[in-house]
C-alpha cells in the first residue's frame, strides 16, 4: 500500500534540497586560486546520512541519487560512482532504521564511520582500478576524517534547527500510519 506523505515530510525534503543546493554552490565558488593543504568535510554526505539515519522517510532514494549525480557532474567526478556508493550506504542505513532508534549516539556514529570509511575506500579502489586521476591520499583521508568528526555536530544542528530527530518506537504520522 502506498504511503501518503504529509506537509512536514515535503517541507523537510525541500529543506534538504535547499541545503544541498547551497552546499554545492558554495563549493563551486572559487575563493582562492592556490591549491589547499587540507580538504573540507563532505557536508553534503554528512547531511544526507543524518537525514537518512534519523528520518529515512524524509529522503527517498531518488532524491539522494539525483543530488549526488548532479554533484558528480558539477564537481567533474566520474559520473555515478560516488552517487552509487552513497545510495548503497544510505539504503543500508535505511534498512537498519529500526535499530538506529535504540542506538546511543556513539554507536550510531561508529556505524556511520564504518560506512564512510567503506565508501571512501571503495571509491579510491574503483578509481585506481580504472586508472582515473585521484586526489592525493592525504587530502582524501583529511576529508574522510573531517566528515566523520563533524557528524555529531550536524546531528545536533539537524535536531535543534531543522527538527530532524529520531522516530520514537511506536510513533505514528499525521494520518495514523506507523513510522
Amino acid at each position: 500500500m502506498a504511503e501518503r506523505t504529509d506537509a512536514r515530510t515535503w517541507t523537510h525534503r525541500a529543506v534538504f534540497l535547499m541545503l544541498a543546493f547551497v552546499i554545492i554552490v558554495a563549493q563551486l565558488v572559487p575563493l582562492d586560486m592556490r591549491p589547499t593543504a587540507w580538504a573540507a568535510p563532505d557536508l553534503l554526505l554528512v547531511i544526507t546520512l543524518v537525514w537518512v539515519a534519523r528520518k529515512p522517510r524524509y529522503l527517498p532514494v531518488l532524491v539522494i541519487a539525483f543530488v549526488f549525480l548532479a554533484a558528480d557532474f558539477l564537481f567533474q567526478r566520474p559520473p555515478g560512482l560516488w552517487a552509487a556508493l552513497v545510495v548503497m550506504l544510505t539504503e543500508t542505513i535505511r534498512r537498519q532504521h529500526r535499530e538506529f532508534r535504540q542506538m546511543p549516539l556513539f554507536v550510531e556514529w561508529g556505524t556511520i564511520t564504518f560506512g564512510v570509511v567503506a565508501i571512501t575506500v571503495l571509491n579510491r579502489l574503483a578509481l585506481a582500478i580504472t586508472m582515473v586521476p585521484q586526489a592525493p591520499l592525504g587530502l582524501t583521508l583529511i576529508q574522510m576524517i573531517g566528515t566523520i568528526l563533524i557528524y555529531p555536530l550536524v546531528v545536533l544542528i539537524a535536531h535543534f534547527i531543522f527538527g530532524v530527530s529520531r522516530a520514537a518506537p511506536g510513533e505514528v504520522g499525521s494520518r495514523g500510519q506507523r513510522i
